[in-house]
């Protein structure tokens, strides 16, 4: 009997990169993955050799997984903790640098960084109904055509093409109004750092938009802002106040799912990541990820243990506490 495991083994790293895509989470995106595989070796033998295309078959059920837990979704966000933001991932490289020799891969490691898991990019994404969203990366990102979108969606072609197309032109207009290159946003995330360290509040306005954001998802377990913050003199006295002087934070410049980005160690352990949307020179929309839950696939800055647990109760970033007062297509396969 012809088995059917080693091709669909191979399939991981496609649908690992598809769910991630869709949810923004990447223990929900193994979750989804595992439930597909589940289901197939569910399936007696005469089944699966019935199935043409076993990667076709297992994008299938991974779409609807990611369809269903979307629609989930928002109704377990109505009790989620403050602000829920996508979980950021490191580089593979960067990562395997700081593993220590015989410690295993993580899933993170088969995730595709390309403009289609930028942190911007993702939040986007998050603002779309279910529908939208899985559309829009099936077609837009990995380039299903729409007969294949609308058997996944439930929905016919012309449906599914309305569906991408709403959601390209926001996807358009987050990327026109922010588009920068690496090396600019590398740059301005450089100067950030240094000025942040040395308490510069001139520099510290210089480098932030006038209008900037700054968002911060703790989960309910460390301490975090529970409502954006908005405005470039509000946010640095937040930096000031919570400053990596103040919180004894080590800051790291890391690439954060594909752009460049600064992690915060505190006794050897990664306790918050932030991400930068970068325009004119000047940060428009900073995020700082402290929640644990999506802390542990981070490399800690000694390469052997992971940020697992809540760090200190003082908050360390201007998202923590402050005062009062188009798009490159990953290729399909990739």
């Amino acid at each position: 009997m012809t088995t059917r495991s080693a091709p669909v083994t191979g399939e991981r790293r496609q649908l690992i990169n598809v769910a991630y895509r869709m949810l923004g989470s990447l223990a929900d995106a193994e979750d989804a993955v595992q439930e597909a595989y589940a289901r197939w070796y569910a399936m007696p033998a005469g089944r699966q050799e019935a199935v043409g295309s076993p990667g076709a078959w297992l994008t299938t059920v991974v779409s609807r997984v990611c369809l269903n837990h979307l629609r989930s979704a928002r109704v377990r966000r109505e009790h989620y903790v403050g602000q829920w933001l996508p979980e950021p991932l490191a580089d593979p490289a960067e990562r395997n640098a700081a593993r220590a020799p015989g410690v295993a891969s993580d899933p993170a490691d088969l995730i595709t960084l390309d403009e289609s898991v930028g942190m911007a990019f993702l939040v986007v994404l998050d603002s779309m109904s279910p529908a939208q969203r899985v559309a829009f990366v099936l077609h837009d990102v990995f380039r299903y055509p729409f007969p294949e979108v609308a058997r996944i969606v439930g929905r016919t072609p012309a449906a599914c093409r309305r569906l991408a197309s709403t959601a390209r032109r926001g996807i358009r207009t987050a990327h026109e109004s922010g588009a920068t290159s690496t090396a600019q946003d590398a740059a301005v995330v450089r100067d950030l750092k240094r000025a942040w360290e040395t308490n510069d509040v001139d520099a510290l306005i210089r480098l932030l938009d006038p209008e900037v954001t700054a968002v911060g998802d703790g989960g309910g377990v460390v301490r975090t802002l529970e409502h954006p913050l908005r405005g470039s003199e509000r946010i640095v006295r937040g930096m000031l106040r919570f400053g990596p002087r103040q919180s004894g934070q080590t800051l790291l410049e890391r690439t954060v799912n594909g752009r460049p980005g600064l992690v915060g160690c505190q006794d050897g352990a990664v306790v918050t990541v932030y991400s930068f949307g970068v325009s004119g020179h000047r940060v428009r929309h900073l995020w700082a990820m402290r929640n644990p839950e999506k802390l542990r696939s981070w490399a800690t800055a000694s390469g052997v243990r992971r940020a697992g647990r809540p760090s200190p109760p003082s908050p360390s970033s201007p998202a923590d506490a402050a005062p009062p007062p188009t798009v490159s297509p990953a290729r399909r396969g990739t």
